[in-house]
């Protein structure tokens, strides 16, 4: 490399403009990122009320952990460098219309607990963990970690030989039912794959790899709040030079002869050598002008996005009983709610809802005997959302609440509400018809057939998150930073 470091502009501080922002930095280019928000972390954005509750905007469940490890090893450091992480138990409750089930940290438990709904489902679980195990080995470094330019990448014996184990063309619903017949455990093993933006009948079955990643990895809770993840990554970016600009919006790409010249940032031209956006793919087209975009309006309105979400952050006056740290609202039937997320797109009629309740594990995020509660209710894309719609469902799920714990009346000790729906997040992070996921795990839109990292018509402009590879969810889009930026260090310059 010459002596003149080249410079690089990342549009956007989620995880996936952090990851690039330190590995394009680690290998010797002058990295500046630019954020419209005040704060870094994107979704996983953090704010604090004058009341005193700590609110995680967004990820909450702290899943893969050697992702998260392998992101600091990277950089001869480690998640306790930074923040404490603490393994829930019970991971999370799964409730039924007649029934709890709490799902046990240890993974012994979790096999007693199958055996006891179903005879013989504890072996079969073991079955089932044996094969995503392997999934997840395999899936998690050698699959994902592909920039998905073409097929050929995946031409590797190991890969081939794995074709057939990591069921990329089975989907994932007739994959678990040839495991278990108990409805419930078919409904605790389809969960993850909700937020992959399907139905379980449309994701490979590939993805048992979550269940892994998740129930025999554990669930854990960064100290703190899941925005301590955001904050450690920063630190690490910064460490190996890389520059944040916070409430620094970019408003156009200037290009010319297929090269980006410079970025219209907060009204001035700045000139880069590179530019990877972090932001949403297809607002980052926006910025381009028509033809030197990858992918057309149409292309965009025929994919198929991974939900949005209505979600309600809460500051409740009291403690409330029976509720653990993560809960899953199950009561009603989850395919009916699927349908109306990518069938009808519409607002659910007997929901599924999820309640997220971190002060029960960490006191500092909410006054003394008061509670942070989280509520989210995965929802079409595109969704009219005005705030008497949100606040139907609001005091649906705080019934459902009351029923499974006993509390009452907690509509009126409320002190704190905040809802957050489809528009905002077309608002704050020009998300394309207010996904809050990306692009949804379908069988079409996997590997080579998401949206490429790299600008066919404009040499220096690469994408990266959870609109391209490997997909939505917090340990991909920090792969996804890291694909980039090896992209651009791979480039012999």
């Amino acid at each position: 490399m010459s002596y003149m470091k080249k410079k690089i502009a990342i549009i956007g501080s989620g995880f996936s403009g952090i990851s690039a922002a330190a590995y394009l930095a680690k290998g010797g280019y002058e990295v500046h990122v630019f954020e419209k928000h005040n704060q870094p972390g994107g979704r996983a954005r953090q704010f604090t009320t004058y009341l005193g509750y700590q609110f995680d905007m967004g990820p909450s469940w702290y899943w893969m952990p050697d992702i998260m490890d392998k992101f600091f090893k990277d950089f001869d450091c480690k998640s306790s460098d930074f923040f404490e992480l603490i393994s829930l138990n019970p991971q999370f409750e799964m409730i039924f219309e007649d029934e709890t089930i709490a799902i046990p940290e240890k993974y012994d438990d979790l096999k007693l607990l199958f055996e006891k709904i179903e005879t013989g489902a504890g072996d079969l679980l073991d079955k089932f963990m044996q094969s995503a195990k392997y999934k997840y080995e395999v899936g998690m470094q050698d699959f994902v970690n592909k920039p998905c330019h073409n097929w050929l990448e995946f031409i590797s014996p190991k890969i081939a030989k794995s074709a057939i184990k990591l069921d990329l063309l089975s989907n994932f619903r007739s994959y678990v039912s040839k495991f278990f017949k108990n409805k419930k455990l078919r409904t605790l093993m389809e969960f993850p794959v909700i937020f992959l933006g399907a139905s379980p009948k449309n994701i490979p079955a590939l993805y048992s790899l979550m269940n892994y990643g998740g129930y025999a990895l554990g669930t854990h809770y960064p100290k703190g709040g899941f925005y301590q993840l955001v904050l450690a990554m920063q630190k690490v970016a910064e460490n190996q030079g890389a520059i944040f600009h916070f409430s620094h919006t970019v408003e156009k790409i200037n290009t010319q002869n297929g090269d980006i010249k410079s970025l219209l940032i907060n009204g001035e031209l700045k000139e880069f050598d590179y530019v990877v956006a972090s932001s949403d793919y297809h607002h980052t087209e926006s910025l381009l002008i028509e033809d030197e975009r990858n992918y057309t309006q149409d292309y965009w309105r025929k994919k198929t996005f991974a939900p949005s979400s209505l979600i309600y952050y809460l500051g409740i006056t009291e403690e409330i009983p029976n509720l653990k740290h993560h809960t899953l609202f199950f009561e009603n039937d989850l395919d009916e709610h699927i349908d109306c997320i990518y069938g009808e797109k519409k607002w659910p009629e007997k929901p599924l809802f999820y309640a997220c309740c971190p002060s029960k594990t960490d006191k500092n995020v909410a006054p003394e005997n008061c509670e942070n509660l989280f509520l989210l209710m995965p929802l079409a894309i595109g969704l009219d959302d005005e705030e008497e719609t949100r606040e139907i469902y609001l005091k649906e799920m705080l019934q459902r609440i009351e029923k499974l714990t006993g509390a009452k009346d907690l509509l009126s000790k409320i002190e704190y509400k905040k809802s957050y729906c489809v528009s905002d997040f077309v608002n704050d992070y020009n998300a394309y018809g207010g996904n809050a996921y990306g692009l949804a795990n379908t069988l079409n839109q996997t590997a080579v057939l998401k949206p490429k990292i790299k600008n066919k018509k404009v040499n220096n402009l690469y994408y990266t998150g959870q609109l391209t590879v490997p997909g939505p969810g917090v340990p991909p889009s920090i792969i996804s930073g890291k694909i980039v930026a090896q992209e651009i260090c791979n480039l012999k310059t």
